[in-house]
């Protein structure tokens, strides 16, 4: 079904803060910077925003590519079977070349969360796959931080339709837009100010967690007794990071986490999923995994557990951890209580662990280290970077020291 254009219920004023945001935080786009951008269609009204933003900037050019809900379906409707194998290699290809040349990248989430949740997960898995594939050389310019990048939201309709399905779709797109101009700090006075503040925040906390250099982090709650051992020469980042290119940018807009690389060998235990997870148009929900070696050797799910297996299967590194991450149970996302199946939201209402590839700048002198002494140092490696929720208030995190001492770092969700 084709939703209406309900683009009149979303706030211009805060819809163009949010542009001007994305710009001048997220990306801080630099005068003569090529900008490459992807959104969904319906997110046009944003798109013209930051172009504009973009180009009062002094981008050189913005080239935009779109994706639409009913053309993603045809392909699973209509495509033949080998087309699931198949995946737009020259485009990624060309991406890639960007960032090698210098563009940034901006990308607008919004997405129906369940759009293939009625297609057959096995193509699902296929597709997701060949995508990976094609899309690595250009991830890698992203997951290595050569390059200023940063992710946004618009409040696409049907993505409101399963946030809050109770109201009339005219009223869920306007009540999850204010949740994403809330969350994204556009409904104050001054959101660049605020995110200045707030980066300062999260600043604060990584410089604390870097300067007890712990040897891993253990999670213990409902369906939770994990032990996630840190990578050597690890280093904590939240907030605003620096990238290879020298550009100081907020790759999350919204971002509530600080994070790390946990060592891919050293995860032992098991974890419950506290949220579900958005991926790909399908709901995985209820995860629960066992550890080994820092390998996952069991993983179920009450929904989505034949696409959460297919992810598992895209190479050796899925089944191994490239980021943990802690969030404050209080974070804003969290007290206002919206479930938004969606990760960039949900990520920032929860501690959480990503599946697959690590991020470089997450060691010590990260930018100078090849992908050997990253491998050597407990950094993963894979075609995918999943991330999913296991935080709540039910949650306490101790960091265990080298010598075997502990420190509490969060309790019932919270620092500690």
């Amino acid at each position: 079904m084709t939703l209406p254009d309900l683009s009149a219920s979303i706030d211009p004023h805060k819809l163009d803060k949010l542009a001007e945001v994305a710009i001048k935080v997220g990306l801080q786009l630099q005068k003569g910077q090529d900008l490459v951008l992807t959104a969904p269609l319906v997110a046009v009204p944003l798109v013209r925003l930051i172009t504009a933003h973009a180009y009062q900037a002094g981008a050189a050019t913005v080239t935009t590519f779109y994706s639409d809900e009913e053309t993603t379906l045809a392909r699973y409707r209509h495509g033949h079977d080998d087309s699931f194998d198949r995946a737009p290699n020259w485009l990624y290809d060309g991406m890639a070349k960007a960032y090698e040349n210098g563009a940034a990248r901006l990308a607008i989430a919004g997405d129906n969360p369940m759009l293939l949740a009625q297609e057959d997960p096995t193509k699902v898995g296929r597709a997701n796959k060949a995508t990976s594939i094609a899309y690595k050389p250009a991830l890698e310019h992203i997951s290595n931080f050569d390059i200023n990048w940063n992710i946004c939201s618009y409040p696409n309709p049907s993505w409101a339709k399963l946030v809050f399905p109770d109201m009339p779709i005219e009223e869920a797109v306007r009540k999850l837009a204010d949740a994403i101009f809330a969350a994204s700090r556009v409904d104050r006075d001054d959101p660049v100010a605020a995110w200045a503040e707030h980066n300062a925040e999260l600043k604060k906390r990584s410089t604390w967690l870097n300067g007890e250099r712990f040897a891993a982090l253990h999670f213990t709650g409902p369906g939770t007794d994990l032990t996630v051992g840190l990578a050597d020469g690890h280093e904590w980042h939240g907030g605003a990071s620096t990238a290879k290119n020298g550009v100081t940018c907020n790759p999350n807009i919204p971002t509530e986490e600080v994070f790390t690389t946990p060592h891919a060998l050293k995860v032992e235990g098991h974890v419950s999923s506290t949220k579900p997870l958005s991926h790909q148009g399908t709901l995985i929900d209820n995860i629960q995994v066992r550890f080994e070696g820092g390998r996952i050797v069991e993983a179920k799910a009450s929904k989505g557990e034949a696409v959460l297996n297919k992810v598992l299967d895209t190479d050796e590194g899925a089944r191994r951890l490239g980021e943990v991450a802690l969030v404050p149970h209080s974070s804003p996302i969290s007290a206002s209580g919206v479930l938004f199946y969606n990760t960039l939201f949900d990520e920032n209402a929860s501690c959480h662990i990503a599946l697959g590839q690590c991020y470089s700048k997450c060691f010590l002198n990260g930018a100078s280290l090849s992908q050997e002494q990253i491998k050597a140092q407990g950094g993963n490696s894979s075609l995918i970077h999943i991330d999913w929720m296991v935080g709540s208030d039910k949650v306490d995190i101790d960091g265990l020291r080298a010598d075997g001492s502990k420190v509490p770092v969060m309790r019932k969700g919270e620092w500690a």
